[in-house]
């Protein structure tokens, strides 16, 4: 099996690359050729690259990771989704430090990754158990993963690309006037974007600086 790491902290990288050797010596003739790369760009060549006789079995794929330099793939999230429509058949596996409801069911909404983890809860055990699941074909989601689903909101209101990406260039100082050339709405809908971005955060405060606050809290900057 041909396997990606997207992870740019070297000890998370090293501790899926032990957990994937264990998983090739508890089970005779399965055998793995690891890839890692540390950003968005490398990570996209990769994806895009990719043949089918080479094809990528499985991804590690962090979220909070270094954008492109084009500022078109701004995180993991992003990723998953060109790996969803470029290697339908790729297995995903999100490790993530956030916990964050919302950010989480954006993730599942945007990606339906085949496993989603928090590497809070990780374990060198629960690493190859996970590993083990998904091979098999069964989704495999942490303990806090869980939890969250069994205290799904009821609230539907989503986070989508549009507002990740408007977020993105609030927080690289794009200017309002400046924003509908960069993303394909009108000056007034992204007002609107930004005023229903305060109210799934619960940002009381009218200024872009607390929205941004927040919205980096929740790991969507």
């Amino acid at each position: 099996m041909n396997i990606l790491i997207v992870e740019d902290h070297p000890l998370i990288s090293d501790a899926y690359e032990n957990a994937l050797k264990q998983v090739s010596s508890n089970h005779t003739g399965l055998e793995f050729n690891i890839d890692k790369v540390t950003n968005c760009d490398d990570a996209y060549f990769k994806i895009k690259n990719t043949s089918k006789p080479q094809t990528i079995d499985m991804v590690f794929l962090d979220i909070k990771l270094p954008p492109s330099q084009d500022g078109k793939i701004i995180s993991g999230e992003d990723l998953g989704v060109k790996i969803r429509l470029l290697l339908p058949n790729t297995k995903i596996v999100i490790v993530t430090t956030y916990n964050d409801n919302y950010r989480m069911n954006s993730i599942f909404k945007s990606v339906d990754p085949d496993g989603f983890l928090i590497k809070n809860d990780l374990s060198p055990n629960e690493l190859i158990l996970a590993i083990e699941s998904v091979i098999q074909g069964d989704p495999y989601y942490s303990k806090s993963v869980i939890k969250l689903m069994r205290k799904q909101s009821s609230n539907n209101l989503m986070v989508d690309a549009i507002d990740r990406k408007l977020l993105y260039e609030l927080s690289r100082g794009t200017k309002m006037n400046e924003l509908p050339e960069i993303i394909p709405l009108s000056k007034a809908a992204i007002e609107r974007r930004k005023r229903l971005l305060k109210e799934i955060f619960n940002v009381n405060n009218k200024s872009d600086r607390a929205l941004l606050e927040v919205a980096e809290q929740k790991g969507f900057i």
